[in-house]
């Protein structure tokens, strides 16, 4: 890092040959070797060749928090008080502010297996009362495993001192087929309904159904088959039955190479967003990461709830234990 501090990159694999390698800056994770149908590995997650390229763009295969996504204003009232947040998109704060999890070096600790190959790697951060104006000293944790189900499994951990909101994700930009775009991509999202938002994309507090709408993948559909009625996509929608138990919220299929990817949550929202922003990013290899180049498949709570009391809480409080998982599998077929 700048100041000299040293970044540690761990590498987890599996009995199929599956490598993940994840650093603890940001609890990042920085490749994804997974099989096609005829057995050929392609790392399916955009990353860079070193540290600089994470630095310099942000959230790039991160955790990031204390609160996901975009809270309106950048400020809430909680218990009588108001709490005025670091804004760092506009007037709204979105994922935790200007240095949030994603920017942060964890500890880091691996568990199980042996110390070069083990099978998780367990990273901790002791996020202070008042940072990026949150309250509450919070004591955050992230486990990540690869199993030999090929399964990616992220399992978070939180407790405070004070009332605070909590709402963590990983914010990986994946790629099946490992270079172009995704617009070839076939989608399923099980999620009868999304939360419309404002120009800020802040949600307006109202839940919309998806049917007749270009944000119907209640059926399986190539990603690009409507994706000029949106501008991209950039939503978050409501699982069914999501937030109750570990459910399915997204399968995704890249035809050519047979990858297939599942999302699994113990959340009740699911931001899908298609790189949008991306401008001949330089990446890993020399690759250039042009716009719908990548989907994100970003489980969460939804955005701005702490100021939308109709939405699930992301309300912590002492006492309590914050507990959420997100798995991505790679199924064979």
């Amino acid at each position: 890092m700048p100041d000299d501090t040293v970044v540690e990159q761990f590498t987890l694999t599996n009995a199929n040959g599956i490598i993940c390698k994840v650093m603890n800056y940001g609890v990042t994770i920085t490749s994804l070797r997974v099989p096609d149908a005829k057995g050929t590995f392609a790392d399916v997650i955009l990353g860079f060749d070193d540290l600089d390229g994470y630095l310099q763009c942000p959230y790039f295969g991160s955790i990031v928090g204390r609160v996901a996504n975009r809270i309106g204003g950048a400020q809430f009232a909680l218990d009588g008080k108001t709490y005025a947040l670091t804004a760092n998109e506009g007037k709204n704060q979105l994922h935790g502010g200007r240095k949030g999890f994603d920017k942060i070096v964890w500890m880091a600790k691996p568990v199980g297996g042996a110390p070069t190959f083990p099978e998780s790697v367990e990273f901790s951060y002791l996020s202070r009362d008042g940072e990026e104006g949150y309250p509450g000293n919070l004591e955050a944790k992230v486990v990540v495993t690869l199993t030999d189900n090929n399964e990616l499994r992220l399992d978070y951990e939180a407790r405070t001192d004070k009332p605070t909101p909590v709402n963590f994700t990983s914010h990986g930009y994946y790629n099946l087929a490992g270079t172009g775009d995704v617009l070839d991509h076939e989608l399923t999202l099980a999620a009868d309904a999304y939360t419309p938002a404002d120009a800020q994309l802040v949600p307006t507090g109202k839940i919309a159904l998806v049917k007749g709408t270009p944000l119907d993948f209640t059926k399986p559909a190539p990603i690009g088959s409507r994706i000029k009625e949106t501008n991209g996509y950039d939503c978050n929608f409501v699982i069914n039955d999501g937030g109750k138990k570990l459910t399915l919220a997204a399968r995704i299929r890249e035809p050519k190479s047979g990858r297939i990817m599942e999302a699994w949550t113990t959340q009740p929202g699911v931001q899908f967003y298609t790189a949008n922003h991306f401008e001949g990013i330089p990446g890993r290899g020399g690759a250039r990461y042009q716009r719908f180049g990548a989907f994100c498949l970003e489980t969460q709570h939804f955005p701005d709830s702490v100021n939308k009391p109709q939405f699930p809480s992301t309300i912590l409080r002492p006492g309590e234990t914050y507990r959420q998982s997100c798995v991505y599998k790679f199924p064979a077929k």
